[in-house]
């Protein structure tokens, strides 16, 4: 899947065969930023429209702009998972917060090549 970028926000891009419309939000935050489009074109300019309305919006109102991806996030696992990666970090001698982050980006870097 391809993604828009903006001023460091990324969307996504669907298609609605239902309505022969390019649709997609912001990904990473808690609010909803949506925008449309019949062509690439016109998709990829609503796109940069709504980022742009969303952060003058913020400013008008004296808000901070949600920021996508801070680079902390809770994640759920078995404890018996917990407990073998806690170990592993332990003899490797490193956090297991260092020790999630390598397993991720090891993970990622394979997806992307």
């Amino acid at each position: 899947m391809k993604y828009l970028t903006r001023k460091g926000y990324v969307g996504s891009i669907e298609y609605s065969s239902e309505d022969n419309l390019l649709y997609g939000k912001v990904l990473g935050i808690r609010g909803l930023i949506s925008y449309e489009g019949e062509t690439g074109k016109s998709l990829e300019e609503d796109f940069k429209e709504a980022v742009d309305m969303y952060l003058a919006d913020c400013e008008e109102a004296g808000k901070t702009p949600e920021k996508p991806y801070k680079g902390s996030f809770n994640v759920r696992v078995s404890s018996t998972l917990h407990r073998k990666a806690a170990l592993l970090a332990i003899e490797a001698k490193t956090s297991l917060n260092n020790f999630v982050a390598e397993a991720i980006k090891s993970r990622v870097s394979k997806e992307v090549a």
